[in-house]
């Protein structure tokens, strides 16, 4: 009986409980559309304690409780056009531009359908009158983002089934479109948050996500967002077309940031050295302020490279890198007769340091040391401008600042300067400089500085050095010390000035130097053979000290001639800088000894000849200086109606001419003229630069100066021993456009030799298309530009130097280099780029180095070629790879090597 009454209650209970829901469901759907924003919690049926206590048996007769189905959180959703919940299905219906959000779950779609007993939902695209599906659903969880489809997903389990997905993944420095890695997908299992399996899927870099350039197809992969992608067969796809390229199984990296990995070598084969594999290695992320790059070549013929390069910066402290190149080359095989070895390094270091970091202290380095040859002979590609470069210098520094009255500066320098011509090398190991800052003992402590007296000051100068000459094959061994000198200079200069009759300058001034030295020399003739002059060392600390007068007085004088302003050119202006000097040494002789020569002659010679600062001077100066400054200007009526001033355009930015006398010497007395100038012209774009070298003495028949003005031998006023000029021109498409556009494209098509050379590529230039490093011109050229821009403008720039010397101190009448340089790049269309660089040497009347460069934007993919058509250095290299950082081992390259060079 009592059971019969529980089942009767039990009946009623259940139908009030549907009466209720029906009721409840009858309220929603009378809601108005504009409420979109709602909240609940599933399950909606309402549970009592009455229904527990119904079912308690039969729960507790069951070994395993029935989980309840439970969501952590509320849900928010909206629609545009409605929200429908259906009793009878169990399922809420949200349509056009619907919204869900539940925790870190964020869903929008055309449709979506939410089962709100299994926690399920579901969302997909809708169909316009035309059939065409939009609004696609977009998924995102965290930070994963999944754009599919459609797409089904259960709260509890947090697992989904995914179709036609399509993701984003930023990769390597994670900073730039074209380093995102787009999954695609047509069918995507969520297993959890951080594991997802795909099916038929592809990769590719491409922007065009409909329809991408290139792809890897691949059938079946585990995909961990911003992690990794591993996958089974993988075959390269291009324009949908498959390609010979695939792998059975492929890794993909996807971590954000700077990652340890391999780098992949580039292979080929060389006629001297065999198949080779080239810039192969490993890249080593050390922290966050400094990496490393190990990279190698290997040659099937025993020749082999190898090259280590690491890149460290610290905000608002230092930034700097570090490479060492090593390369053994080996040409032919032994046992043949054109076989050879030969080994070649170079080491460049660079450091600076941010000024805002120690205003008192700085270290900076800049080294670039190595074999004289490594550049001519070096396998890679992008060593082929610094082919031209025949000077290779170093300097390494650390100064300090003591900022306390009077402030005291001191520093530590090395350098190096190498001939890579001649293979001599050059060290100062170190170089101590100091220096006090200047005083002026009679002025007052505030106001200004007036008179002859006030004006008077010294300071302190301090100069020690250790000076090393040497060979390359000496050079970093112990034998490069052998011949090294020490010395030290103390200069204490003294000067005033003051103004005489309002407009002209005077200074007067006299330096005292104090010049020590560790060893000098001792000399005299062989007493057995009288023949030989023996030079003998003698160690020890000793000095000499000198000391000079000198004066000068100067002006500056101001000429204008008007025009008037309704001409063109309204007046030009000329200033005048005339400047004389006086200077005045005595003669040091005690500091020269003598001995009898073959002849029983008496020689002179100071112990002090062959020292690091040389011996003083044995003669008394007493010369005077004359120069002369000249500066043209010029006022132009502006093009501009609205401006109220002239413009001002400089004619001659500099003209100089300077000569001396010497009161002293016998015979003359008179210096050559030296005349020098420059200027700019066409709107700045060319550069002129000119010096000469006049001298109003004759020579004899056999080339020697003689006391006889070249005017009274039949001759000019003055007889041209030396001139040289150089003009340069920098041109492009925009110095036709406004100046708006000017400063919009200011750098978009500028380049700069990116590992030697010069900045103006008239030597070529140094690409490494294998380090692939992504940059802002590189996100800047994969946007897409439409062609009808290009039809009515074609970038471009040209760069033109010319350069002329010329020689006649003895009557050879020689032009000692006349060459002209030349490079430029145009660009065809927006993803086409030519460019080269070469230059006429009309001394040898042949070209100078010659390369001629295509670049090819295709859009995911870069190709280049460069050609040295002809030359010592003749060769060519093309390469075509992937733009991204990402899959920048998907290349190819090919190249020819240089003719052999002994």
């Amino acid at each position: 009986m009592q059971s019969n009454n529980q089942h009767i209650l039990f009946l009623l209970l259940l139908l009030f409980g549907a009466l209720s829901s029906s009721a409840q469901e009858d309220q929603i759907k009378q809601l108005p559309i504009t409420a979109v924003r709602d909240t609940i919690v599933a399950p909606l049926f309402p549970t009592t304690a009455v229904q527990d206590s119904v079912l308690r048996d039969s729960i507790q007769k069951d070994s395993v409780n029935a989980k309840k189905p439970l969501l952590l959180d509320n849900i928010k959703y909206k629609a545009k056009d409605y929200v429908k919940m259906s009793k009878k299905n169990q399922k809420i219906y949200l349509y056009n531009e619907a919204e869900l959000y539940y925790q870190d779950t964020e869903l929008k779609a055309g449709v979506i359908i939410m089962d709100y007993v299994k926690n399920e939902v579901y969302a997909g695209r809708i169909k316009d009158s035309l059939g065409n599906y939009s609004q696609l659903p977009y998924f995102k969880q965290g930070s994963n983002i999944v754009i599919p489809d459609s797409i089904r997903f259960n709260f509890d389990t947090q697992k989904a089934i995914i179709w036609n997905s399509r993701t984003e993944q930023q990769a390597g420095l994670g900073q730039l479109g074209s380093d995102a890695m787009k999954v695609y997908a047509q069918i995507t299992k969520k297993e959890n948050d951080s594991v997802y399996f795909l099916s038929e899927g592809k990769l590719t870099t491409s922007k065009d996500t409909l329809n991408p350039d290139y792809y890897i197809r691949i059938k079946k992969a585990k995909f961990v967002p911003k992690k990794k992608v591993i996958a089974g067969f993988s075959n390269l796809y291009i324009a949908d077309v498959p390609t010979p390229i695939a792998l059975p199984f492929a890794y993909f990296p996807l971590t954000v940031g700077r990652t340890a990995g391999l780098m992949m070598p580039t292979f080929g084969s060389d006629p001297n050295r065999g198949y080779f594999l080239q810039n192969g290695g490993y890249y080593i992320p050390i922290n966050d302020y400094a990496d490393l790059t190990l990279t190698g070549d290997l040659y099937t013929n025993g020749s082999y490279g190898l090259r280590a390069q690491s890149i460290y910066t610290k905000r608002y402290k230092y930034r700097g890198n570090i490479n060492f190149r090593y390369e053994n080359l080996v040409n032919s095989q032994k046992g043949f007769s054109d076989y050879s070895r030969n080994t070649i390094y170079n080491i460049q270091i660079s450091h600076s340091q941010d000024p805002k970091n120690n205003p008192n202290s700085r270290f900076q380095a800049s080294v670039n040391l190595g074999s004289s040859s490594y550049y001519r002979n070096s396998l890679l590609q992008q060593n082929l401008p610094n082919t031209q470069v025949n000077n290779l210098s170093s300097s390494i520094s650390y100064s300090k600042t003591f900022p306390e009255y009077p402030s005291v500066n001191v520093s530590l320098t090395a350098t190096h300067n190498q001939n890579t011509n001649t293979g001599n090398v050059d060290v100062t190991l170190p170089t101590f400089q100091g220096s006090m800052e200047r005083i002026f003992p009679f002025a007052p402590k505030e106001g200004i500085k007036k008179g002859l007296f006030q004006n008077i000051n010294f300071q302190y100068n301090l100069n020690a050095r250790n000076s090393i000459s040497t060979t390359e094959d000496d050079f970093l061994t112990s034998r490069m010390f052998k011949d090294s000198k020490f010395g030290a200079r103390h200069t204490i200069p003294l000067s005033t000035n003051f103004k005489v009759a309002k407009h002209f300058s005077v200074s007067v001034g006299g330096s005292y130097e104090d010049v020590w030295a560790i060893e000098t020399y001792r000399r005299g003739y062989d007493p057995d053979t009288r023949r030989e002059v023996i030079t003998d060392t003698i160690n020890g600390f000793d000095r000499y000290n000198k000391y000079n007068f000198s004066t000068s007085i100067g002006t500056t004088l101001y000429g204008t001639f008007n025009f008037g302003e309704d001409k063109k050119i309204q007046a030009i202006r000329h200033v005048m800088r005339p400047s004389l000097s006086y200077g005045y040494a005595p003669s040091f002789e005690q500091f020269y000894d003598s001995y009898i020569g073959a002849n029983n002659e008496e020689e002179l010679y100071s112990r002090f000849e062959g020292t690091l600062n040389g011996a003083p001077g044995l003669n008394k100066s007493n010369s005077m200086s004359f120069s002369l400054g000249n500066q043209l200007e010029a006022k132009v009526r502006s093009k501009d109606s609205t401006a109220t001033e002239p413009k001002k355009i400089s004619l001659l930015s500099n003209l100089n001419l300077s000569a001396g006398y010497n009161f002293e010497a016998d015979s003359l007395k008179l210096s050559p003229l030296n005349v020098n100038g420059g200027t700019n012209i066409l709107n700045n774009k060319m550069a002129i630069n000119f010096g000469a070298s006049l001298d109003p003495y004759a020579i004899d028949n056999k080339g020697t100066r003689i006391n006889t003005f070249n005017i009274d031998n039949g001759g000019s006023l003055f007889r041209l021993t030396s001139a040289r000029a150089n003009v340069s021109y920098s041109l492009s498409s925009k110095s036709f456009g406004k100046k708006e556009q000017e400063e919009e494209d200011k750098d978009e098509y500028d380049y700069v030799a990116s590992s030697g050379g010069r900045d103006d590529d008239l030597f070529g230039r140094a690409n490494n298309f294998n380090e692939n490093r992504p940059s802002d011109r590189d996100a800047m050229d994969s946007e897409d530009v439409e062609n009808p821009f290009f039809g009515t403008k074609l970038p471009w720039d040209l760069r033109l130097s010319y350069a002329v010397n010329y020689t006649n101190s003895n009557r050879q009448d020689a032009i000692g280099s006349h060459a002209l340089m030349f490079s430029g790049n145009i660009q065809l269309s927006p993803r086409w780029k030519v460019g080269g660089s070469s230059g006429y040497d009309f001394k040898n009347q042949g070209f100078t180095l010659t390369q001629l460069r295509f670049e090819r934007d295709l859009k995911s993919f870069r190709m280049n070629f460069n050609w040295t058509p002809f030359g010592t250095y003749q060769r060519w290299y093309f390469f075509i790879g992937i733009k991204s950082s990402i899959l920048k081992d998907l290349k190819w390259e090919n190249r020819s090597q240089p003719t052999r060079r002994r």
